[in-house]
């Protein structure tokens, strides 16, 4: 009877997930065997013809630290699965995951870091914004009413709208969360920095900045984003919005210009990131047309 695999999950108070993971050694010995035949089948080594040299040539040939990726690959998709489903866990990113301990003859431990999409309590936002229009309205001795005040203009409404929703909702955000998207940040301003023939160093330099000021405008940003997206879909989710189809085939027709753009945007994945988007656009013209 194989040994199974032992997960042990651990939740902090920000809502961050760890699950640990003990994997037995005969497990990885049968994923080592897969792998080894795989790379095995394309690999050509000195002396041998293409797929017929022996396993223990081809593991001489890996990295350790491409053989534990590749072993890793075999087992982690199912068995990190296994543990969420069986812990009732609904993961908001995949997972990161950190080689614990990795011994022959040994069971193999790793960590898997992720976390849930928080809880937002909306209080009485709505009660919140009908004080903020009722603040908008002025009034002036010797008259007998209010006077509203001049309108000022959509976007500074919705400027309005993102600070006061932000100044009295707080929802408790994993840092996880947090910094997969200052790492895409990243990523994004490396990649255009790069296409410029510049270096991060001398990019950060010519705005008086360094990595760890970036990183931390970077953080702030990413946390505001977060929470104000969280808000935005809860006021969906209460108020029921719908998105039709049309509206996500008008958004897709918009970029008929581009048509690989159209294609990519028409596919299943996207379209729920649409209508995600649409949801929350209507989250915050419900609330600047209160203004």
């Amino acid at each position: 009877m194989s040994e199974k695999i032992i997960s042990t999950v651990a939740k902090e108070s920000d809502g961050t997930i760890q699950i640990t993971l003990t994997i037995p050694y005969s497990e990885i010995q049968t994923a080592e065997e897969v792998v080894l035949k795989e790379v095995a089948n394309e690999a050509t080594l000195p002396g041998f013809r293409k797929g017929k040299a022996p396993l223990s040539k081809v593991k001489e040939g890996l990295s350790k630290e491409t053989l534990i990726k590749k072993v890793l690959g075999k087992i982690l998709g199912k068995a990190i699965a296994d543990a969420m489903l069986e812990n009732k866990i609904k993961a908001a990113i995949y997972p990161r995951i950190e080689v614990l301990k990795a011994q022959d003859n040994e069971a193999w431990e790793v960590r898997a870091t992720t976390c849930e999409m928080p809880k937002v309590d909306l209080g009485n936002y709505k009660e919140v914004f009908k004080g903020l229009a009722k603040s908008k309205t002025i009034w002036t001795p010797g008259k007998d009413k209010k006077e509203t005040a001049k309108q000022p203009p959509r976007e500074e409404k919705e400027q309005m709208v993102i600070k006061t929703l932000l100044e009295t909702i707080k929802p408790e955000i994993p840092k996880i969360l947090v910094q997969e998207e200052v790492e895409d940040r990243l990523a994004q301003l490396l990649d255009r920095i790069d296409k410029l023939g510049l270096t991060l160093e001398g990019y950060l330099g010519s705005l008086g900045k360094n990595i760890e000021t970036l990183r931390a405008e970077y953080e702030l940003q990413a946390k505001n984003t977060i929470i104000l997206e969280l808000i935005l879909e809860e006021i969906a989710n209460q108020e029921k919005t719908v998105v039709k189809d049309k509206q996500i085939d008008d958004v897709i027709e918009a970029a008929k210009a581009d048509p690989t753009m159209k294609d990519r945007l028409n596919s299943p994945e996207q379209r729920r990131i649409i209508a995600s988007v649409l949801r929350r656009r209507a989250s915050l013209d419900s609330l600047v047309a209160l203004l």
